[in-house]
């Protein structure tokens, strides 16, 4: 019985470690040696090269102009997400199926397709281009314009990572609550919120990488204006473009450590939830 067992078990065991072998191999091609090569390619003339390639006045520009988006989209996606998870988990209406897939639209379109309907809307020659020019407002090649078309790719995250956790928790604790007398800002805080943290610190992270790398939106409404609406990802490009190569690696070594630190953040956010 137990040469048997052996036997069942070795036979099981090349197959697994064959898909574990495919699999980090996969992973390897088509993430650690790219990312591997940046890297190497960010410090090949040593540290002083890739630091003064990274701190010339565009760079620098571009780095903080991503920061504002991320300082301005996320914290608006969270509280949207938040309160859009609690209609669709805990509230009936009517069009609430409809509601439910217009916070999808953004997964679906193209983000090139975003940036194309907000010049369509809030350019010159748009729906609202003209009132907004008369108030001496611009939208379109504007920071102003990036940062809505960031929220707009970024909407689902926050919601889609808070109406699981709503559904799994219930409402017992929340209706209790209600019967002691509790008020419903009471209660949202001192027990809602606290249940959904997690699901809402994925949004958050998931959210905050979303805005870090957005290229295809931004692209389209910011006009592409060195040292004026030109982030981080848009900076690579027109480096990479111009034969700055130095410049190119180093701004994408440093949103892949922003990346990086997404990541980390996620993972240092499970474990805590298991723990």
């Amino acid at each position: 019985m137990g040469s048997s067992g052996n036997a069942v078990r070795s036979r099981f065991a090349l197959p697994k470690l064959t898909l574990r072998g495919l699999a980090l191999g996969y992973l390897t091609v088509l993430l650690v040696f790219p990312l591997g090569m940046v890297g190497y390619r960010t410090f090949e003339h040593g540290l002083d090269a890739a630091w003064n390639a990274a701190t010339t006045p565009d760079a620098v520009h571009a780095f903080w102009l991503t920061l504002l988006m991320v300082a301005v989209a996320v914290p608006l996606n969270t509280i949207f997400g938040v309160g859009a998870a609690l209609l669709i988990a805990r509230r009936e209406f009517r069009g609430k199926a409809l509601f439910n897939a217009a916070v999808d639209i953004p997964f679906a379109v193209s983000p090139v397709v975003v940036g194309l309907a907000l010049i369509l809307v809030y350019g010159q020659t748009g729906w609202f281009g003209n009132d907004l020019a008369d108030a001496g407002i611009q939208v379109i090649f504007n920071p102003l314009g990036m940062i809505i078309a960031s929220i707009f790719i970024s909407l689902p995250f926050v919601v889609r990572e808070t109406v699981p956790v709503l559904r799994e928790i219930g409402t017992e604790q929340e209706q209790a609550a209600d019967t002691l007398g509790a008020r419903p800002w009471q209660i949202f805080w001192r027990i809602t919120l606290p249940a959904i943290r997690w699901g809402v610190a994925y949004g958050v992270v998931l959210t905050t990488a979303r805005v870090l790398g957005e290229f295809g939106a931004v692209s389209v409404v910011s006009g592409k204006l060195v040292g004026k609406t030109e982030t981080l990802p848009l900076h690579v490009q027109a480096a990479f473009e111009d034969f700055n190569l130095a410049g190119a690696y180093s701004a994408a070594f440093v949103l892949a450590l922003m990346a990086l630190v997404a990541v980390v953040a996620m993972q240092r956010l499970r474990t805590r939830e298991i723990a």
